[in-house]
């Protein structure tokens, strides 16, 4: 089952993605950008509570967090999550998976997704985005990133000289769009930009928010 795979193949790299990740992060404006504006849509709501899903080794967290909010992670893999834990102890990071939430209903202010929605089959891909609208409440924001494109999905059985079986789902932010409307979203921005030297495929950018 992917997150069976998904869960094993990033709690075997967690160490080394972390360096990759941080160094890719802090050479891209863009995402940072977004995020930035993402922030201030959040305070602009008195500083609602958000929680990253799929968040990894916990850099964007962090980041948020520096930005003023109140901000968790939840991540599939718990190496993982150990390794953010360790890295922002005085963030709090569980496990869990973003295709059942361990939320009630309405109780984020605030979610991102910062390219973990691409590990997700298209076919699971409706009932994710309803998952995360049912834990948003009503105006709540909607933060995703994910490299684009119609390919067929980008196998991976090698990462950092590490055994893994990792599927990346390119997703078309018309398409994405598309599905977030039929969800009850309103996308309020997108971006789009190039790739750089090292990329295969164009990144997007979009922030929703749930229709009140």
């Amino acid at each position: 089952m992917y997150l069976t795979a998904t869960r094993t193949s990033y709690s075997a790299i967690a160490e080394p993605y972390l360096d990759y990740a941080l160094e890719e992060f802090g050479t891209e404006p863009y995402g940072r950008a977004m995020l930035t504006a993402f922030a201030e849509r959040i305070r602009a709501r008195g500083g609602a509570r958000v929680v990253e899903v799929g968040s990894g080794p916990g850099y964007v967290t962090s980041y948020l967090h520096g930005l003023g909010l109140d901000i968790s992670g939840v991540d599939l893999a718990p190496g993982m999550v150990a390794l953010a834990s360790r890295s922002y102890p005085g963030l709090r990071f569980t496990e869990g998976t973003m295709t059942a939430l361990d939320l009630p209903d309405a109780c984020l202010g605030g979610l991102v997704a910062w390219y973990s929605l691409i590990h997700i089959p298209p076919e699971h891909r409706p009932g994710v985005l309803a998952e995360f609208h049912r834990v948003l409440a009503p105006g709540g924001y909607l933060q995703l990133a994910f490299q684009t494109g119609q390919e067929e999905p980008l196998h991976f059985a090698e990462a950092f000289g590490h055994p893994v079986s990792l599927d990346f789902h390119r997703l078309a932010p018309e398409d994405l769009t598309e599905q977030l409307t039929r969800t009850g979203f309103t996308v309020r921005a997108s971006l789009v930009r190039a790739p750089e030297e090292t990329e295969r495929t164009p990144h997007a950018y979009v922030l929703a928010c749930k229709e009140e």
